[in-house]
């Protein structure tokens, strides 16, 4: 294994990473030797990831945890820390981006919902980790945020607005906690995950040819190369920037 890319000894809390980006990065991390902490709401569904990364001969610990909850975000990383002594790979993947009629039809608790899980959870786990990865061997941090956060567009402006918090946030902890803490955010595009079973496929085809360079949606998978590079020694001068993998979206 290429030493740039070997995590062996190394732990990874991954959030939403009972299925879609977060298994696929958390699987990844695992193959190339990182023990991992799989956290979602859904506590069964973090086991069963936990269950095919052990089976690769890894450690790893299923935890379930709503991230819009700080409570439970503390609880959550007191679990890791008892379980492994460290983290040294933090993602922040689970998100949320609800559908509404119009937007007069959005809840003050919608909103809060949306803000909770896409940029208040994301805040308290860097705040949290990061201030523990600096006092100790370091760590890198992943946000992974949106093209909403670029592109404004109808039906998705309280998650455009909370992930260009993330984006922000990506910046300032960047400096917060440097230099051996290492922030950075993939602005993510399209990708065909759960989610994407709601759509209406033959409305996303024809708008991924008008507009992005691919004419396709992401396949889960082709996240990895992205979060690898960053959670790894390959980017060691690579801190506090957005990396696009989007598909070329206009």
């Amino acid at each position: 294994m290429d030493k740039l890319l070997d995590f062996t000894g190394r732990v990874a809390l991954v959030t939403g990473g009972s299925r879609g980006l977060g298994r696929q990065m958390a699987l990844a991390l695992a193959e190339r030797g990182a023990n991992v902490v799989v956290t979602s709401r859904k506590a069964e569904a973090c086991a069963e990831v936990a269950a095919e990364i052990e089976a690769m001969g890894r450690q790893a610990m299923a935890y379930g945890c709503h991230v819009g909850h700080w409570d439970e975000i503390d609880g959550l990383v007191e679990a890791a820390y008892s379980r492994f002594g460290r983290i040294d790979v933090l993602i922040n993947n689970a998100g949320m981006s609800p559908l509404y009629p119009k937007l007069t039809d959005i809840s003050e608790a919608l909103f809060d919902k949306v803000m909770g899980v896409n940029l208040k959870g994301p805040f308290r786990l860097m705040a949290v980790v990061g201030e523990r990865m600096a006092a100790g061997q370091g760590g890198s941090i992943i946000n992974i945020s949106s093209t909403a956060s670029l592109n404004p567009s109808p039906t998705s402006e309280p998650y455009g607005a909370a992930k260009a918090g993330l984006n922000a946030l990506t910046r300032s902890f960047a400096f917060a906690y440097g230099p051996n803490v290492r922030v950075n955010c993939i602005v993510a595009g399209p990708f065909l995950t759960d989610i994407s079973k709601a759509w209406d496929m033959a409305a996303f085809e024809a708008n991924a040819k008008a507009n992005l360079a691919v004419e396709r949606g992401g396949e889960p998978e082709e996240i990895v190369g992205a979060a690898l590079y960053l959670a790894s020694d390959s980017s060691k001068f690579t801190t506090g920037t957005t990396i696009r993998v989007d598909g070329g979206t206009r």
